[in-house]
């Protein structure tokens, strides 16, 4: 495992953190009181984050299934979040045995509990990175180390985007990123968005900022600006739950509103 000594590292529990509020909303237990306070804050403008949480996970699960099917055996996951089974790299060795994949997150509880994403099949491999998402030359330079950049690799940056502002290079970040890829590899992404709930999005937007967070929530079209230059796969950028739900794990929310968020995957040709 690549990074600094969880022994060494310390957590900050002052003021809420996007990792351990995801923790929060899918049920887990390494959260603290901070996160917890401000994602009960969060369910008074949608009282579907739980929901939110769990429909992101599971076009995960879809996308990464379908990845491995097509011959994928290279994963690199930026914004990993705690470890909550099953995690990408068995969805993806459930396909592929031989699959490899590098997680990266940059909060000291996500690496405290790393040793949960490195339990892969005897023929594939699975690392750490301890890395901010904004520093992509520290994680290609280690994803390098345990992944080979001459074959296809897929880049998933889910529910990552939104905590980037415009100003603080999103845009760059991915063209960053998906510049060192090779030919045939694979953008995954999904993203809130404010297309639905415009004043909630933006009372959301401000409880971040007075925390001294970021969060950018993003049409689709914006979205779909981050695949440019790419192949989409069909359907296309899409809600998160109508990705391919064929392929499984389709979470049954209440109510006719849709779940605010999208997501896509594309081809680099």
């Amino acid at each position: 495992m690549t990074g600094q000594d969880p022994q060494t590292t310390e957590i900050d529990t002052s003021k809420p953190h996007p990792a351990r509020m995801y923790d929060w909303f899918l049920g887990g237990k390494d959260n603290y009181p901070v996160d917890e306070q401000m994602a009960r804050q969060l369910l008074k403008l949608d009282a579907r984050g739980g929901d939110m949480a769990r429909v992101n996970r599971a076009f995960m699960h879809r996308a990464t299934r379908w990845l491995a099917e097509r011959g994928v055996r290279q994963f690199l996951d930026i914004g990993t979040g705690i470890p909550t089974e099953p995690n990408l790299h068995q969805i993806a060795q459930q396909t592929a045995r031989d699959a490899r994949v590098v997680y990266c997150d940059n909060d000291p509880i996500v690496l405290a509990h790393a040793a949960a994403l490195l339990r892969s099949t005897p023929e594939g491999a699975t690392e750490y990175i301890q890395a901010d998402a904004r520093k992509p030359e520290t994680i290609l330079a280690e994803a390098g180390k345990i992944l080979d950049f001459e074959q296809p690799i897929a880049l998933s940056l889910l529910a990552l985007l939104h905590f980037i502002d415009d100003e603080d290079g999103a845009a760059e970040l991915v063209d960053k990123l998906v510049e060192q890829l090779p030919s045939g590899s694979y953008l995954v992404l999904s993203h809130t968005t404010g297309d639905f709930n415009p004043e909630g999005a933006a009372q959301a937007r401000a409880m971040y900022k007075e925390r001294g967070m970021t969060l950018r929530p993003r049409s689709r079209a914006e979205l779909t600006a981050f695949f440019d230059g790419l192949e989409l796969v069909d359907p296309g950028v899409s809600l998160s739950a109508d990705w391919r739900p064929e392929l499984g794990e389709v979470i049954d929310v209440p109510g006719d509103e849709p779940i605010p968020g999208y997501a896509g995957v594309a081809r680099k040709p």
